[in-house]
């Protein structure tokens, strides 16, 4: 086990993809979903769906989510973990979308109905810029009108910064406040605590608990740890040097 910890450090791809990627975290995905989904986008069921997107055009870039998924209703969910800013992600994001928006074109006679389609990212860093007023955990973004009417209501942006959230356990409040402290904590907690002493996040424990991982999962992990905490490191120094410069 990496440095004595007894859970997987889930802002690493390895992480992620277990916690939230795989057939026996579908219960786990769902549940984290729909604290973020509006009452009428509730799901009962995902499937998954190849995270590889080819471009239908042979010099066009092929796109590749953390998680590509779609609800039984039809809804499309793109669900990123962004583990560094980059300068520019919305673009990212509007461009990883119009792949689940073209793929439900239909050929011969079609009148052009979409089914919703979601980008959720989940971001390791503070996504507005240091003097914005607006330092909230959760921002979702749909298209509006200069009146601040919705013009369309089937295209969605949920970005879910975690270094806002600071709650401590004696203060959550609800499932949301719940999944974060989960995420912000998991790799440190050596024990379940009792806040989150229930059935959904027992399973995310166990399947995050490093013991049970296989050889192959252990070593793939370790590498995982060592690219994100080389990033990380990088990250750090450049905005050292940026600071000391400025």
């Amino acid at each position: 086990m990496i440095n004595n910890k007894t859970f997987l450090n889930p802002f690493t791809d390895f992480g992620f993809k277990k916690l939230f990627g795989e057939e026996g975290s579908r219960e786990l995905l769902i549940d984290f979903l729909n604290q973020l989904l509006p009452i009428e986008h509730q799901i009962d069921t995902l499937v998954f769906v190849n995270p590889e997107v080819p471009s239908d055009l042979k010099d066009e870039r092929t796109a590749i989510f953390d998680i590509h998924c779609k609800s039984i209703s039809g809804e499309r969910f793109i669900v990123e973990m962004q583990k560094a800013k980059m300068e520019y992600f919305k673009d990212r994001a509007l461009y990883y979308t119009t792949f689940p928006i073209k793929e439900q074109a239909k050929k011969g006679k079609w009148d052009f109905k979409l089914q919703p389609v979601y980008f959720i990212a989940i971001l390791d860093f503070q996504f507005v810029s240091d003097n914005s007023v607006n330092k909230s955990v959760k921002t979702d973004v749909m298209l509006k009108d200069q009146n601040g009417d919705v013009f369309y209501d089937k295209l969605h942006f949920c970005f879910v910064q975690i270094p806002f959230f600071d709650k401590k356990d004696s203060q959550l409040e609800t499932q949301f406040d719940k999944w974060l402290f989960f995420l912000k904590n998991l790799e440190n907690f050596d024990h379940i605590p009792v806040v989150l002493n229930e059935p959904i996040f027992k399973k995310g424990f166990e399947i995050a608990r490093l013991a049970n991982l296989n050889i192959k999962e252990l070593r793939d992990y370790n590498e995982n740890v060592k690219k994100y905490l080389d990033m990380m490191n990088i990250f750090e120094t450049a905005k050292k040097d940026g600071i000391e410069k400025g």
